[in-house]
């Protein structure tokens, strides 16, 4: 897995790329009550925003992380967007995208340099 300096998670899956915010993240937010996603075949480049989340207390936008297209979206978040809140590292994934470039993986951090990161 790794994590961005904007609190998302990824976790790769073959060539897929799985998206998601992190445990932190998701607590700083509070209740959310609004997921907006991107469409599947979306052709995203890195820092676009693609989704939209609003909580109780803010709303924020989620960035690609990497350049790619998404492939699949979690549509569970529509309906029940306090998933996020319940299992932000788990069933609460945003999309699922094809990246260009798996090596560019290699410029995020692992899950040590996170932790060290939000410290």
């Amino acid at each position: 897995m790794k994590f961005t300096e904007e609190h998302e998670w990824l976790n790769v899956e073959g060539d897929v790329v799985v998206v998601g915010i992190t445990e932190y993240a998701a607590e700083q937010l509070g209740d959310v009550v609004f997921v907006e996603l991107p469409e599947e075949g979306d052709i995203v480049t890195k820092d676009d925003e693609v989704v939209v989340i609003e909580s109780v207390k803010a709303a924020s936008d989620i960035l690609a992380p990497l350049d790619g297209e998404i492939v699949e979206v979690n549509t569970a978040l529509v309906d029940n967007p306090s998933l996020v809140n319940d299992d932000p590292q788990g069933d609460a994934w945003f999309f699922k995208m094809k990246v260009e470039d798996l090596s560019a993986l290699d410029d995020l951090m692992d899950e040590a340099e996170y932790k060290d990161f939000i410290a």
